[in-house]
Parts: structure tokens; sequence; C-alpha cells
């Protein structure tokens, strides 16, 4: 329902730009995947809710690009759908209603570098800057310390992967056997 009130507010506000106010942005992409995750309990769309929604949400929330100050509804929209984000993954994954299963850690990461394959093209093709694939963001936020556009990518990139093994490695915590995230096999824990 927030993300449904927010383009209404958005949309009603500021009209449909094309191709400036589209929700390309991947939390806005993991917002609905956690909606789909929670309704279906999909194993695919709880791992990328869990991985690739889980991260992208935390590290907006602790490093906010705001572009309209607190406590106005843009900034309390924000902080609304990127929390949901973390909560449904938390619940997903560490309320055991879904498993992540062999492969998890790649298959997101394969899905989330497609997608912002998808996105760096309709950015290069429209000149905008969705998931700041061309462009770091105005606010200060870990991204800026990877150096210099191209490299932050491919810095981003490793970082987001691993964030994923930890998390993967977080939700294994306190059972009997864990899979390795790249072998797949299963290993004793104590």
């Amino acid at each position: 329902m927030n993300e449904i009130a927010w383009w209404i507010f958005r949309y009603s506000h500021e009209g449909f730009r094309f191709p400036q106010n589209v929700p390309l942005q991947l939390c806005d992409l993991a917002g609905w995947v956690a909606v789909a995750a929670c309704l279906t309990r999909a194993p695919l769309m709880a791992e990328l809710t869990y991985l690739g929604g889980f991260t992208a949400a935390a590290m907006a929330i602790l490093t906010p690009d705001l572009w309209s100050p607190w406590p106005s509804w843009p900034a309390i929209y924000f902080f609304l759908s990127h929390g949901g984000i973390v909560i449904a993954a938390a619940i997903l994954i560490y309320g055991r209603l879904v498993p992540l299963r062999r492969g998890a850690v790649w298959r997101t990461f394969g899905v989330v570098l497609g997608y912002a394959l998808i996105v760096g093209t309709f950015d290069g093709i429209f000149h905008v800057n969705y998931m700041y694939l061309c462009s770091k963001p105005r606010s200060s936020t870990l991204l800026n310390a990877m150096g210099p556009w191209p490299v932050y990518l491919f810095a981003g990139a490793a970082l987001a992967l691993f964030l994923f093994w930890l998390l993967w490695l977080g939700s294994r915590f306190g059972r009997n056997t864990v899979s390795s995230p790249i072998s797949g096999r299963n290993e004793q824990t104590r």
C-alpha cells in the first residue's frame, strides 16, 4: 500500500515524466519482489528479497539519498519502503518461512547483474541515472569511497557479492548443517 500511495502521490504532484520518474531503482523492484515473496513464499522471490533486497534497502537506510527533507512525505515513504523490505526479508528467512536453496547467492547475484544491465541500457539510451550506474548519488554514500566511474561499479558489485555471502552465512546460523554457497556441499556446524 505504501508503494502504491507513493506513486499516486508522486504522479499527482509531478505528473508522469518519462524517463525521469519511473520505478527502476533496485529497491523499487525489491519492494514488489518482497510483496510477491510474502504472498507466495516462492523460493526465488524470497532469495531475491533477502539477499538483493535486504542488502540494497539496508544500504539505502544507512546512507539515504533523500531529495526531500525530513519529515516530508517523500522522506517518510523512503524509510517505510526500505524498512519494509528489510522486515519482509528478515521474517521470510529468519522466521524460517522459506529456506534459502543451494546456489542462492550466485542466482541472486546473477539476477541483480542482469537487472543492472537492463537498467544501465535504459540509463544510456535515455540519459538518466537509475541505480547510480552513470554517476554517484549527490549525498555521501559508500559508493563515494569506491573510486571514480566505472571503478565504483565493479567495487560495488564485489561488495554486493560479499554481503550476499555474509547474509547467506547469517541465515544458516543455528542450524545443524549448512551447504556452502559456492560448492553446495553440506558442512557440519557446532
